[in-house]
């Protein structure tokens, strides 16, 4: 029989409230409302999507890094598995109690990740945080950028001022990465218009649905086209 949820905090959010709760010593999931967000059983994608944005950052010098979404934590864990010593990663997390529930209860699922010292996290709007890069330029901006929001990109998102995947966002994107910059972005579902604007932008665009069987989540990497033929990737 299965044990029931403890809810470890609650806190109320315009869009309902925003619950941590555990069942068993590494089983955690996070709701808003009535909307399971994440689950700590179920994190192949997001490990992947760590994975996947840093791997042609293995062997660069002091490679700068931006995730979007903190989470429960494993895209960043992925991230930092994957990079070296010398990164330097920004995570944009909207809620400050997110961040805690990181270094408190959800810390042992991924060694104290956020803890880490190549890590800076920074409480505020993702979106906001690429645009201030885009316009700063040099070297404010990032050799990948990390999206790991719930849902990601959806049919509902095509607007070009979505301000997270529409066209606009992503010349946003674009232009606060460096020559040969990565970006890799989270979906609940495949997102055909999604793609078709990243690759208007100038990126080459993969995906890949992590995993086997069931429900399986979709991650889009896209490399500036510029950069393809040499396989080369600067800092």
């Amino acid at each position: 029989m299965a044990q029931p949820w403890k809810t470890i905090e609650s806190i109320t959010t315009e869009e309902g409230a925003l619950e941590l709760r555990q069942r068993g010593e590494r089983d955690f999931i996070i709701t808003i409302g009535s909307q399971v967000l994440m689950n700590s059983l179920s994190n192949r994608s997001e490990v992947v999507l760590g994975q996947l944005g840093c791997a042609l950052l293995k062997d660069s010098e002091n490679p700068r890094v931006l995730v979007g979404g903190l989470g429960m934590g494993f895209t960043l864990k992925a991230s930092l598995d994957t990079l070296p010593a010398s990164a330097a990663v920004v995570v944009a997390e909207l809620n400050p109690t997110v961040r805690e529930w990181c270094r408190g209860p959800l810390a042992p699922l991924t060694g104290n990740a956020v803890n880490d010292p190549r890590v800076t996290v920074e409480i505020g709007d993702v979106s906001s945080r690429i645009r201030r890069s885009a316009v700063d330029g040099g070297e404010s901006r990032f050799d990948a950028i990390i999206l790991d929001l719930y849902r990601g990109p959806h049919a509902k998102t095509h607007h070009s001022d979505d301000p997270l995947y529409g066209s606009r966002a992503i010349e946003n994107m674009r232009a606060a990465l460096k020559p040969c910059g990565t970006l890799a972005v989270w979906g609940e579902n495949y997102d055909e218009g999604f793609d078709k604007r990243l690759q208007s932008a100038g990126f080459t665009v993969t995906t890949d649905r992590p995993g086997r069987g069931g429900l399986r989540h979709v991650v889009f990497l896209g490399n500036l086209k510029q950069c393809r033929k040499t396989g080369k990737h600067t800092s």
